[in-house]
């Protein structure tokens, strides 16, 4: 009986894909202990416990970005930190950790270290964060999103995707998403998505800008996020959800979509053959340009700058796009031709890999 500690959180993309990978190592054997690592404050604290696993919860140390008191106080925290998680390794029998980035992975790969036990990582992005960058030192099982994502040891695995996405059957599902949304089967459908948070410059744009794709004969699934000032339009064929919770049937309902470019809806949108206008984050350091690097480079997207995404961007290049149905058909194969659905398989090959000897890198 093996027993796992997966370490991630934060962000729901550090923790959905440590569940797909959760549960595909509950699916092989069922007698596995798989134990997650996070903290009260993250995604985890909510959507570990609720899929059936325990969380093992240590306290949020971010690392400092600036000089100050916290900055002095910080060695001596972050020593006491993975000192915590040694306890938790030993007192668990834990014989592999996965770690998928975030505040807990860091201390978890010293830790795991420190105590001889083997290590695997899985890197989301196409730039690779802090605490993936230290772990994938120490070990020859790293897994990777992307494959242009530059990591010492690693291998392209793809994305861990979540089983409602995995197993979708988009033209079998087609019937069920538009009933559920309310859309016209006769009709293509423009999904617009800025995460679950919402994206602000896109849901404005596209409000904006709605009457010319609706012109082009296309219908609009705008999910604003719940955050957004946007709830409503009296448009036909515009139709405005703040939240969505059944992602899969948004996806086969749709024919084209326009998104942020964050780790995971690349993922999923190639996995499926969804063609797509990315619109990257214009913050952080520019990891979701290159998320859809690969994608855009096959034809099966195009991207744009937040600041030039506008109702006159959609109206002269996304519009004459949307209206050449060829073309959009040919970019949902191409876009289809980079994606992976079985990168849960493939990420669990190599924890599997560690787990069964894999052994540290010499010091």
């Amino acid at each position: 009986m093996t027993r796992y500690l997966l370490a991630g959180g934060g962000t729901a993309g550090h923790v959905n894909p440590l569940l797909a990978v959760a549960d595909r190592l509950r699916d092989r054997d069922p007698d596995a202990v798989i134990l997650v690592l996070g903290t009260a404050e993250g995604l985890e604290a909510r959507l570990v416990p609720e899929r059936g696993y325990e969380l093992l919860v240590v306290p949020r140390l971010p690392f400092p970005r600036r000089p100050n008191r916290a900055a002095l106080r910080f060695p001596g925290r972050f020593r006491h930190l993975v000192s915590l998680i040694r306890t938790l390794i030993t007192e668990n029998s834990i014989d592999v950790v996965v770690g998928f980035g975030g505040y807990v992975s860091a201390p978890a790969y010293l830790a795991a270290r420190a105590e001889h036990v083997p290590i695997a990582v899985h890197e989301a992005n196409a730039r690779p964060g802090m605490a993936n960058r230290l772990g994938a030192r120490f070990t020859r099982s790293v897994g990777v999103a992307f494959r242009g994502t530059r990591l010492p040891h690693s291998t392209f695995v793809g994305m861990p995707l979540r089983r409602e996405i995995e197993t979708l059957d988009r033209a079998r599902a087609r019937r069920e998403a538009a009933d559920f949304f309310g859309l016209s089967p006769a009709k293509p459908t423009l999904l617009v998505t800025g995460g679950s948070q919402g994206a602000k410059s896109i849901n404005e744009t596209v409000f904006a800008a709605a009457p010319s794709i609706l012109g082009a004969g296309w219908q609009i699934l705008h999910i604003t996020g719940q955050r957004s000032e946007i709830t409503s339009s009296d448009l036909a064929g515009y139709h405005v959800l703040p939240y969505c919770d059944r992602m899969d049937l948004a996806i086969a309902a749709a024919d084209f979509a326009v998104a942020r470019a964050g780790a995971a809806t690349v993922s999923e949108f190639t996995a499926l053959g969804l063609a797509t206008a990315y619109v990257p984050l214009a913050i952080g350091n520019g990891e979701q340009r290159l998320n859809a690097r690969e994608v855009v480079a096959a034809g099966g997207a195009v991207i744009v700058a937040n600041a030039e995404f506008t109702p006159r961007w959609v109206a002269g290049t996304l519009v004459p796009l949307l209206e050449d149905r060829a073309l959009v058909a040919d970019m949902a194969a191409r876009a289809r031709s980079v994606g992976v659905l079985d990168g849960a398989d493939r990420m669990v090959a190599l924890v599997t890999s560690a787990a069964d000897g894999q052994v540290h890198l010499s010091r």
